[in-house]
């Protein structure tokens, strides 16, 4: 029998703080090791390294986001599915963007400006038209997995077209054969299985865990979803814009936290209201406004110099604390 939160809750309440941390951190490593291993085998298939980067990687950061979501759905909780997603792209784009901005300035990809932020801003909008009624529902799901395959389809297109570009630029370039031994495939197919055992686990502990602590002190699911689980599976992609900030390596910060948001809004309620329908309450309409306002608030910041420096930092700081501060004196 597989040792889950709530077979073993009952012998101590001291277990639900392990369990919150235990399950964090299994959520994080499970979600690098689905990664690496997806990663090596999107290599050996010839998929470039872009691509990987805007749909794999982007998916494995947001597959944390997407076990809470599905977990919290099953338990009864909406308020912590939509939280945690809305409360997740709050964070990516004023919190972590906004510390990633103060330790070192970046760059703007006109990429970034042209296909990244429209796609992010859009899919906000989309969601916020669609849960009007209060509900997001099956069919809602499967349209927002349709669009995040045309998405993606786009992405391996344009890709494919710049790589044949290049390819004529560049005739002399020599290919490396890729190490494609049975040994190596299992290998990864087994860090893909052994990250998909990590997720489950740790977002059943994490989630479990969370939810009975902050429950009992009086916490609402809701703000337990936008704050509690947004900053904890924010967490690797805090970690990895501050220490690309301090090495001066963030020229796709901003793309791959918008790219985080896409997914995260597509992908996770998509597959999660397509397993069970999400009810959508008016306080998470609420903080619906504050995801769209950041989304919209960044792009004159991009647009100015393209560069977004410690001023534009502090202010998405400054917007991200104001936001938090809210929903505390509210609570």
């Amino acid at each position: 029998m597989p040792v889950t939160y709530h077979s073993v809750k009952k012998f101590d309440n001291m277990y639900e703080i392990l369990f919150l941390i235990a399950g964090l951190i299994i959520l994080i490593a499970g979600g690098d090791i689905l990664v690496r291993g997806a990663s090596n085998i999107a290599l050996r298939l010839k998929i470039s390294p872009l691509v990987i980067g805007l749909t794999i990687v982007a998916f494995g950061t947001s597959s944390p986001e997407l076990f809470i979501s599905v977990q919290s759905a099953l338990q009864g909780s909406p308020d912590m599915t939509m939280g945690n997603v809305i409360g997740s792209n709050i964070c990516n784009l004023a919190l972590v963007l906004g510390l990633t901005a103060v330790f070192s300035p970046i760059n703007i990809n006109s990429n970034s400006i042209r296909i990244d932020w429209p796609m992010a801003m859009g899919s906000s909008f989309l969601l916020y038209v669609l849960v009007l009624e209060n509900y997001l529902e099956r069919q809602e799901g499967i349209l927002f997995v349709i669009i995040l395959l045309a998405y993606i389809f786009y992405l391996v297109r344009k890709s494919r077209q710049a790589n044949k570009a290049n390819a004529a630029e560049n005739p002399e370039e020599t290919v490396v054969e890729e190490d494609t031994s049975f040994l190596k495939w299992g290998t990864d197919f087994g860090l893909i299985a052994i990250g998909c055992l990590g997720l489950y686990f740790g977002s059943e502990w994490f989630v479990g865990s969370a939810k009975d602590i902050f429950i009992r002190m009086g916490v609402s699911e809701r703000v337990i979803g936008i704050i509690v689980l947004a900053i904890g599976t924010s967490l690797p992609e805090l970690v990895t814009s501050i220490v690309a900030a301090l090495k001066k390596n963030t020229d796709l910060a901003i793309g791959n936290l918008m790219g985080s948001n896409i997914f995260n809004v597509l992908s996770i309620l998509g597959i999660t209201s397509i397993i069970k329908d999400i009810h959508v309450s008016s306080a998470i309409m609420g903080d619906m406004f504050w995801m769209l306002g950041v989304t919209l608030a960044l792009l004159p910041l991009m647009v100015f110099k393209k560069r977004l420096g410690r001023l534009q930092g502090s202010i998405l700081l400054s917007i991200y604390f104001y936001y938090t501060y809210s929903i505390l004196i509210a609570a």
